[in-house]
């Protein structure tokens, strides 16, 4: 499994929420966004201070996130909702703000190691052991 941690950090006033998310968790709100984002046509001028706070103390791992179009506020309602179902985080994105998460996720997650072809597992520089080659292979490098 890969090591990288994927927070995500959410500031509002004084207020700061850290949720944990997995790496594919994230690439599909990414891509959703940008498909979203490409029917409702193109945002004004995106945010580029996208910066996170030094502290990372996750306030709860995200299990459910659900995405919803508000056409009458024009904005993209995404909800967090933790693995324990007790937390919830929900956010009203501009399509600018929208459309800077998208990107900055994207280009978070085609940084990492790239995917095996047999498996999607990473591959790493030492090798790497696919559970698809039932050891009848060596490692794909």
């Amino acid at each position: 499994m890969g090591a990288r941690l994927f927070l995500l950090q959410v500031r509002e006033g004084r207020r700061l929420v850290i949720v944990k998310c997995e790496k594919a968790q994230l690439a599909a709100l990414a891509e959703w966004l940008g498909q979203v984002l490409s029917e409702l046509g193109r945002p004004g001028h995106l945010p580029e201070d996208l910066s996170l706070e030094a502290e990372y103390e996750v306030d709860f791992a995200a299990g459910e996130i659900a995405v919803a179009i508000d056409t009458e506020r024009n904005v993209l309602d995404v909800t967090f909702t933790s693995v324990e179902e007790d937390d919830t985080l929900a956010l009203s994105l501009t399509k600018e703000w929208a459309g800077a998460l998208a990107i900055a996720i994207t280009r978070l997650v085609e940084a990492g190691r790239p995917p095996c072809p047999l498996c999607g597992g990473p591959l790493d520089a030492r090798g790497h052991d696919c559970p698809r080659t039932n050891g009848h292979r060596a490692p794909l490098r």
